[in-house]
């Protein structure tokens, strides 16, 4: 009979079901059992990963099948009061198994991000990251800034996409498209998409803070938190915070 110790070994490195585990079930040890439920609850996660992967896929063929060119289209930065909007298109292949578990880059930890977005880039057929300035964002405004480099994105593609799914935005652009209410979370284009925008903008916002230490960009990202506002009142804004947004607005007039 096995240790309890090399059966716990053993569903530690098990990926799929094996015969050796026939008799697991029945073993009355505590320290088995234990190691054997833990095996089936990472089971069941995987296979919820796999399912969440497969609807997304599901959810892109419905615009076309396997073998439309769907084009994901995401942005990050629309809400911090510093640093650029950026966005992303992004055409996976059919399935893309490399990227199952890719979600909402928001509930994603930053090493799985960039994960990701190593991924993504290595896996697509093509993909464009745009960065939409700080006076483009107030001379346009936030909404139209974004949708702008949205449409710059889309038509920077090497591959001209049969059909775009934007998340929560419609385009000025004649490619035929559908825009999806948390689409991050629905279509793996749009995820993937999501993600390489995220990663790049943090990535700007971490350069920013090593020639703005003082406001703690690497940390907020250009979001208003308590320690971003009291660096602003105590500095002042950069050229890098948009002075169509409050505070900095109403600091200027001052």
């Amino acid at each position: 009979m096995k240790t309890i110790k090399e059966i716990t070994t053993a569903l530690k490195e098990a990926e799929e079901w094996q015969d050796w585990m026939t008799g697991i079930a029945t073993d009355e040890r505590a320290g088995v059992q234990k190691a054997w439920q833990s095996w089936q609850k990472s089971q069941e996660k995987k296979q919820q990963i796999l399912q969440e992967h497969q609807a997304k896929v599901d959810f892109d063929r419905s615009y076309g099948g396997e073998n439309t060119l769907i084009a994901g289209v995401d942005e990050a930065g629309r809400g911090p009061l510093a640093g650029p909007v950026v966005t992303a298109a992004v055409i996976l292949p059919a399935n893309c198994e490399a990227l199952v578990g890719i979600n909402d880059s928001k509930q994603l930890s930053k090493d799985k991000r960039n994960a990701y977005a190593a991924l993504v880039k290595e896996h697509a057929l093509c993909y464009f990251i745009h960065f939409q300035s700080t006076q483009q964002i107030d001379e346009l405004n936030i909404y139209e800034a974004t949708k702008q480099s949205m449409k710059t994105s889309v038509e920077s593609l090497s591959i001209k996409p049969s059909y775009v799914l934007v998340d929560a935005m419609t385009l000025p652009i004649s490619i035929p498209q559908d825009s999806i209410i948390k689409g991050d979370a629905k279509s793996l284009a749009i995820a993937a998409a999501s993600i390489l925008a995220k990663t790049a903008r943090d990535d700007y916002m971490d350069q920013l803070d090593e020639e703005f230490p003082m406001y703690g960009f690497a940390q907020h990202a250009g979001y208003g938190t308590k320690q971003h506002l009291i660096a602003l009142e105590e500095f002042g804004p950069t050229i890098h915070h948009r002075k169509s947004f409050e505070p900095i607005k109403s600091m200027l007039l001052k």
